[in-house]
């Protein structure tokens, strides 16, 4: 049975998701405030968060930086704004799902069941070897990505980018698939999410090591192809 921690300061909200959760067959722990829900995450040690942006005692955002320096339990923020800046900044803070309200519980659980068998069979995937292109590596073991042998800081979303189209290098690949593979979106959705993201890519890659990584193929998306 996995648990899940909700962390949701609207108690109807929070309410209805432990009914609903607690009725698909999961083991649900609630928190009310930003520190507390971290404080849970930190000793309860569950499967999946859910969590909101706007929390009181501390935020969503800060909630999962702090989460992220300790685990890699999978996040879903929920958030009642519809930016694509706030998405952004809650991924790039470690979150690996984005919801806005109002939302269909339906496709809630559906991201739910996603994320946690994306994570499993990560889990169980970890020992697969490192990835390599030119002077650029990726280990998928302990996270990290080495270019000309120094160590690339990257994100955690930045990280699962890389990794997927490294993993497909000489391939073009869609927005729509790496929404769909990177993000677990099974709709054409914020295609511009992924663009932002590889603006980020190429200025901690290209531009620091004078190299090109991620091409863009029009009408089509990217590929991954190591260029010095």
């Amino acid at each position: 049975m996995s648990r899940i921690l909700i962390v949701e300061d609207e108690k109807k909200i929070a309410r209805f998701l432990e009914l609903e959760l607690t009725h698909e067959g999961y083991e649900v722990l609630v928190a009310g405030d930003g520190r507390t829900g971290l404080e849970k995450a930190l000793q309860e040690a569950p499967d999946l968060l859910v969590l909101d942006l706007m929390l009181p005692e501390m935020s969503g955002i800060e909630v999962c930086r702090r989460l992220r320096r300790e685990s890699d339990v999978p996040i879903i923020m929920l958030t009642a704004k519809d930016d694509v800046s706030d998405k952004v900044m809650g991924l790039d803070m470690g979150a690996d799902d984005y919801m806005t309200k109002p939302f269909a519980i339906e496709e809630l659980l559906a991201r739910i069941r996603v994320a946690l068998k994306k994570h499993r069979e990560n889990g169980e995937h970890a020992h697969e070897g490192t990835l390599h292109a030119g002077k650029l590596t990726l280990d998928p073991v302990s996270h990290t990505v080495k270019c000309q042998g120094q160590e690339v800081a990257l994100t955690k979303k930045e990280f699962d980018l890389l990794h997927y189209l490294m993993a497909h290098a000489g391939e073009a690949v869609t927005r729509d698939t790496l929404l769909k593979e990177v993000w677990e979106y099974d709709y054409a959705g914020d295609t511009n999410v992924v663009d932002v993201y590889v603006r980020y890519l190429r200025h901690k890659l290209d531009e620091p090591y004078g190299i090109r990584t991620i091409h863009t193929i029009r009408s089509v998306g990217y590929m991954f192809r190591y260029e010095e």
